[in-house]
């Protein structure tokens, strides 16, 4: 039995017929990338530029030299202790994958790298205890923590080409503020008017 650590180098063929290749024998990895090799150079004479310039040299060097100089060359390469073929694959898998990694180490979705607020109105709250007087037009939500009377108001067609606004509100100086605020949320074209 071979222990796993040698079956990579284990593997090869040593002598074809009665020829006996060299003591270290041909790596079936390196048969592998002969193959592979040979393969692209026979698509990529193919092309329509690229074939031009594969059919350029004559047909041992391109068939046989090349290939075989080539895949006897990523049979050596060791990256970080890999063969060649693995390095590759690492390393394309690096060039695809997330850059950033999120909480619990998952990548990242990309739409999540940019967040753009919509617009943002800020009014003041009345937290120094008064209401100031505005106008808001909805769609939207007012958040009010002074204490005060709200008045609902239902607008026929008159009342919307007047402008009156739907809701009002008026402070009540005398009472304490509420421990929560109230969120008052407005549909679109309903209109807010703060007294004082």
């Amino acid at each position: 039995m071979v222990p796993r650590e040698q079956i990579g180098t284990a593997m090869g063929i040593y002598r074809i017929d009665r020829l006996k290749l060299n003591p270290a024998g041909i790596p079936l990895r390196g048969i592998v990338y002969f193959l592979v090799i040979l393969a692209v150079g026979l698509l990529a004479r193919r092309l329509p530029l690229l074939g031009v310039l594969a059919q350029a040299p004559p047909w041992y060097a391109r068939d046989l030299v090349m290939p075989g100089a080539l895949a006897a060359l990523l049979t050596l390469i060791k990256i970080e202790g890999r063969s060649f073929h693995l390095a590759a694959l690492a390393l394309l898998r690096y060039a695809c994958g997330p850059r950033e990694l999120a909480t619990g180490l998952r990548p990242r979705v990309a739409t999540d790298r940019r967040w753009r607020l919509d617009e943002l109105l800020v009014i003041a709250d009345g937290s120094d205890a008064r209401l100031r007087r505005f106008r808001y037009i909805g769609p939207g939500a007012v958040l009010v923590r002074t204490a005060h009377v709200r008045t609902v108001r239902r607008l026929g067609p008159i009342g919307r080409l007047a402008r009156s606004p739907s809701m009002t509100l008026a402070g009540l100086p005398a009472r304490s503020s509420p421990a929560q605020g109230q969120v008052i949320a407005l549909a679109r074209g309903a209109s807010l008017e703060v007294r004082r």
